[in-house]
């Protein structure tokens, strides 16, 4: 029996790989763009998209929007070994706003505060956590450095004026969640737009056609980025898959945190349409979860009436009956790549990393029992 046949995405990457030992890639000269690799490899953007953010991830190359990808010099990638001087930090710390304390308890935050902790402690580098208060006051000196996650009260985030007075005052910065190019400010995000075209294509390779998504913010075109990336992904899914975008199916709903009664509320929505759909992205586990809950009390059964695919993985949507099909955003390496770019890279403004997040596939997903034959398996 033959192995596992290996995946598009694999192919570019161990491609690329071997015309870097080769030499026929260099440190001052970019990589093919996405497209240009997409059209190489006779694949699809979202493909070669995922092999970049691959090696980014891997730390082999730096991805900069607008320039391109880079592979990094011999003294960056052996960063990690020790090879390169560290800059001179004598701690670093992640600071939030005190509005939104609550939120901290989710895995996102524990898995990121994980990662900056290890990584410091790997480099002997005390970290602290700083909650702000409504001035806006942070630590202070030359030789500290900060990981801010910009997120207030209600979905709002900070003032830009604050944030490029602390770009001018020279302090030491990368934003974690959401990022602000044009102040070029360093930043690491998890890439939402790939998680939520991997949540899309799920259900789509299932055979579902008919899927709805549930949204946090006011509207379609009035929600924070990482849900209208999460929204573009899944369009972008639909479009290769050749099925209609339809505005019915999106549900968009105002608050001021992740919770179940918002999936609850959703699902009612969506479940009360002339023509239901078959699956649901929720967009966060909390919606999920909540949607799964509505959806027995329909009486309707998860997945054979209805699948249902949730966002974050946190730590109890292993246990929900059923189990809960999610994305977990790998926010443990987000935590990491933040405190290196403080701790390593020389010219910190021009970074820009994406971490790529991972289908989690569990029960609460199954084919569609009218699934068409170009997409039943």
């Amino acid at each position: 029996m033959r192995g596992k046949r290996k995946h598009v995405y694999q192919h570019i990457i161990e491609d690329l790989k071997r015309q870097i030992a080769e030499g026929k890639i260099r440190h001052n000269e970019p990589l093919p763009t996405q497209i240009e690799l997409a059209r190489m490899y006779n694949t699809s953007e979202i493909t070669s998209r995922r092999a970049l953010a691959e090696l980014a991830n891997e730390g082999i190359i730096s991805r900069t929007r607008g320039k391109g990808s880079f592979l990094k010099q011999e003294t960056e990638r052996t960063a990690y070994n020790g090879l390169q001087q560290r800059a001179e930090l004598s701690q670093i710390y992640f600071v939030y706003n005190n509005e939104i304390a609550s939120a901290y308890h989710h895995r996102f935050f524990s898995d990121l505060l994980t990662g900056i902790k290890e990584e410091c402690e790997l480099h002997g580098i005390p970290f602290y956590i700083w909650g702000m208060d409504d001035e806006f006051q942070m630590p202070e000196g030359d030789d500290i450095g900060i990981i801010l996650h910009p997120h207030l009260k209600n979905g709002n985030e900070m003032p830009l004026d604050l944030l490029r007075q602390w770009k001018e005052e020279g302090k030491r910065l990368v934003t974690v969640h959401f990022y602000y190019p044009h102040l070029q400010i360093p930043y690491v995000i998890v890439d939402n737009f790939v998680g939520g075209y991997l949540a899309t294509e799920h259900l789509l390779s299932l055979g579902h056609e008919r899927i709805g998504i549930i949204l946090t913010g006011k509207s379609p075109v009035e929600m924070n980025q990482e849900f209208a990336l999460r929204l573009q992904g899944y369009k972008l899914a639909l479009t290769q898959h050749r099925v209609a975008f339809d505005l019915e199916l999106v549900c968009v709903l105002d608050g001021e945190r992740e919770s179940e009664q918002m999936g609850a509320e959703g699902l009612n929505r969506l479940m009360s349409l002339e023509q239901r759909p078959t699956a649901i992205f929720a967009t966060s586990d909390s919606k999920a979860i909540g949607a799964i809950k509505a959806a027995g009390k329909r009486g309707l059964l998860v997945p054979d009436d209805v699948s249902i695919i949730g966002y974050d993985d946190i730590l109890v949507s292993q246990f929900t009956i059923p189990s809960l099909t999610t994305i977990n955003q790998n926010t443990l390496l987000l935590g990491k790549r933040a405190a290196q770019i403080l701790l390593f890279e020389r010219k910190s403004e021009q970074m820009r990393d994406e971490i790529v997040p991972q289908l989690i596939i569990r029960s609460s997903t199954g084919e569609a029992k009218t699934a068409s034959p170009e997409y039943s398996t």
